[in-house]
């Protein structure tokens, strides 16, 4: 891997989960702590980052935590026409699993407008806003809290869903693809996805075109997962063919 593609997959899963060390970004990357440290001052002078304690955490982190507010909100439009026909898939009455990320958060308020709804999260932001919803029970799961996406995560986050069973799970993605399948940019995300997966009974992925092709650094398992993607009408009509004959239910949003 060339420098410049390492320093984008390290600000990547900074960006993901706010902080990273360099002795574990060494053994990630397989290359020496002093490349890591090289790596961490460029992003710094290029503000991306701040340098401390052994490591590096986002700049933006502390502005996002007191804004409530996500760092990935790119594509907005795309995430908000996504977000609303997902929540068309919800019934009444029904228990479901919302994934931390900024397309999820999208759903809030077409939710709030459902009746007797259990909602089951590791997002704080969900949590805070449909838990002010009268007749919306929320319950949320404990673990590592990660600044970037307001959320909880780690063992201690995938053991809350181990005895949930929930009918629909809506599921956030850092990159989609047909050979490395779902993809994120931190490994602590794949322990709660994996168990918010097998509580559910129907997974619902949630994710823009522009994720498509793309490949993060650590891998969920295989497109296999899911059964429905819900997705903007830029998707290719190739990868769209495609991903029916995997088995997996295309929706095109908007």
């Amino acid at each position: 891997m060339l420098a410049e593609q390492r320093r984008k997959k390290i600000f990547e899963l900074i960006q993901e989960e706010g902080y990273a060390r360099v002795s574990d970004l060494s053994k990630h990357f397989d290359v020496s702590e002093p490349t890591i440290r090289q790596d961490l001052e460029k992003l710094e002078k290029e503000g991306l980052v701040a340098r401390k304690h052994g490591g590096a955490f986002l700049k933006s982190s502390t502005n996002n935590v007191q804004s409530m507010s996500l760092e990935h909100m790119e594509n907005l439009d795309k995430k908000i026409v996504i977000a609303k026909k997902a929540v068309e898939y919800v019934l009444h009455g029904e228990t479901i699993i919302l994934d931390a990320g900024s397309t999820t958060t999208e759903m809030i308020e077409g939710l709030s407008a459902k009746q007797n709804l259990k909602v089951m999260t590791n997002a704080l932001n969900i949590v805070m806003r449909l838990g002010a919803v009268p007749g919306c029970t929320v319950f949320c799961s404990g673990g590592q809290f990660k600044p970037p996406t307001l959320s909880l995560s780690g063992e201690k986050a995938a053991e809350f869903f181990q005895d949930i069973y929930a009918s629909k799970l809506f599921l956030a993605t850092g990159g989609i693809s047909f050979e490395a399948g779902l993809t994120y940019p931190g490994f602590n995300d794949l322990y709660v996805k994996k168990a918010m997966i097998k509580a559910a009974k129907e997974v619902f992925l949630l994710a823009d075109s522009t994720k498509i092709g793309r490949i993060s650094f650590a891998s969920l398992g295989g497109l296999d997962l899911i059964d429905y993607f819900i997705t903007d009408s830029s998707i290719k009509d190739e990868d769209r063919i495609r991903f029916e004959e995997l088995g997996v239910k295309v929706i095109i949003a908007g």
